[in-house]
């Protein structure tokens, strides 16, 4: 059996204040083989890992993370919200999970968070990171804006992109071949086995987000897929056990 990627969303978003470096380090002891983060970056140039384009609900601030600079940033409470136990952590630089992850065997999946904020050179920035970390072949790009995914590719061929997207795309693996992409980062419900068969003839994984209920999980291990994005990767790491896969 292939071994299927658990991908922890945000970190062990279940548990823990989503993309903070607890949430990403108990993702690793709850046997996550991935990790899925978002990225965006400040007012003075530096890549974070936070999902909303503002801190309202994840800090309580009504700033737009491209309006506060690294050290504005860096003062807010980015785990209070989800629990007491969390008050005092941080929202974290990109720069500080590749130095978590470098050492171990993991996938890290990107998403560049630009359909509504248009950060420019995200891209480079992003591509240059990875580089300097020498994990270009453990990243996957992945965003929900396609064009800076073939943008990606321009800049860093050897990175794979994965396309993110929501019900009802036609034959999903023709177009994320015509635009470069190597993986279909799918919501789960656009996901049967059908189309993930017809996707393995063209070599294109499916990786389908975001998937809680264990139920669901062993639909797709059954349908094939390639990873799964969720925010219990324990749930997850008990099943492939479970399948020995």
């Amino acid at each position: 059996m292939v071994q299927v990627i658990n991908f922890a969303h945000r970190g062990a978003a279940g548990h823990c204040p989503e993309n903070t470096m607890i949430a990403f380090k108990r993702a690793l002891e709850f046997g996550a083989t991935g990790i899925e983060t978002d990225v965006q970056m400040t007012k003075d140039g530096q890549l974070v890992l936070i999902h909303d384009e503002t801190l309202r609900r994840t800090t309580g601030s009504p700033e737009w993370v491209k309006d506060v600079t690294l050290t504005e940033l860096m003062s807010k409470d980015a785990g209070a919200w989800f629990h007491d136990d969390f008050r005092g952590e941080k929202i974290p630089t990109l720069e500080q999970l590749l130095e978590l992850v470098k050492p171990l065997d993991m996938i890290i999946n990107l998403e560049l968070k630009n359909g509504i904020i248009r950060y420019p050179g995200l891209e480079g920035k992003v591509i240059e990171l990875v580089r300097r970390f020498a994990l270009s072949e453990r990243v996957i790009i992945s965003s929900f804006n396609h064009y800076s995914l073939v943008e990606c590719k321009k800049l860093a061929p050897e990175i794979r992109t994965g396309i993110l997207y929501m019900e009802g795309l036609y034959e999903p693996w023709a177009y994320a071949k015509r635009i470069g992409a190597d993986a279909l980062h799918a919501f789960q419900y656009a996901v049967v086995p059908e189309l993930v068969a017809a996707a393995s003839e063209y070599g294109m994984p499916y990786h389908p987000f975001t998937v809680n209920e264990k139920a669901e999980m062993q639909a797709l291990i059954q349908a094939g897929v390639a990873g799964i994005i969720t925010d219990y990767p324990d749930r997850l790491a008990e099943l492939l056990t479970a399948e020995g896969g």
